[in-house]
């Protein structure tokens, strides 16, 4: 069984997987350390042999973590790095080292599995973009904030803005004008995060025309795949790229 882990500066993503076959055995996302640890106890009949891992956080925070695992479960994680080239890409940052990890690990994958140019978009509490030539030449890409991020800033410095998690849910049943605080924060976020993805596609068109693969990955994927119905959803993409970056031998 091999452990993988994406972990953000808020949450912890995790899987276990079969092996080679990729087949997933459980998974999840957890708010820290001790809660990731809890869930895999957990898991009947659970007998890690690998694990392999992308972090964000520092290399303080990062080392506790893989301290944690290998003492509960005899196991040592592997972990991706920074590189200038991996598996036919060239990282696009004037300082490579300094390109997230998980943006680094994702794009590299929609490369692998596009095999032409492609954008991978992963929407996320900030979303990220990344552009990625037919030759491998990462081109560079955006940043901006995410759903979460849009929602908090307007809660902390809006004083009347305020309501839970329900309903914000019940909110995105439509993009209608909305008719109370709820419905016009979450349908206005939403617009903004449909409006990033499609000027994403324009610029992608603008340079490669329609020869180029275009990858949405992240938890809000779903909250804009409808406007690009061409775009392949792919939820675990910085997994798929952890597996090229960290191969198990």
């Amino acid at each position: 069984m091999i452990l993988e882990l994406d972990c953000g500066n808020s949450f912890i993503k995790w899987r276990v997987t079969a092996g080679d076959d990729d087949k997933r055995i459980a998974g999840g996302v957890v708010d820290a350390d001790g809660v990731l640890i809890d869930a895999l106890k957990a898991i009947d009949g659970l007998q890690l042999q690998h694990c392999r891992l992308v972090s964000v956080r520092n290399e303080d925070e990062t080392g506790r973590l893989v301290a944690a695992l290998a003492d509960e479960f005899k196991v040592q994680p592997i972990t991706a790095r920074p590189s200038r080239v991996l598996a036919g890409v060239h990282n696009g940052y004037e300082e490579y080292e300094r390109l997230g990890l998980d943006r680094w690990v994702a794009l590299v994958a929609g490369y692998r599995l596009a095999g032409r140019a492609c954008v991978v978009i992963d929407l996320g509490t900030a979303i990220t973009s990344d552009f990625v030539a037919v030759d491998g030449e990462h081109i560079g890409g955006f940043i901006c904030p995410g759903m979460p991020l849009m929602r908090g800033q307007l809660r902390t410095h809006t004083r009347k803005i305020r309501y839970d998690d329900q309903s914000a849910e019940r909110a995105h049943a439509s993009l209608q004008p909305g008719r109370n605080t709820v419905e016009a924060v979450e349908r206005g976020c939403t617009l903004m995060t449909r409006g990033f993805v499609l000027s994403q596609l324009e610029h992608a068109r603008r340079l490669w025309g329609d020869d180029f693969t275009l990858f949405l990955t992240g938890g809000d994927a779903g909250l804009v795949s409808d406007v690009v119905p061409q775009a392949q959803v792919i939820p675990d993409l910085v997994f798929v790229g952890l597996a090229i970056a960290c191969p198990i031998v």
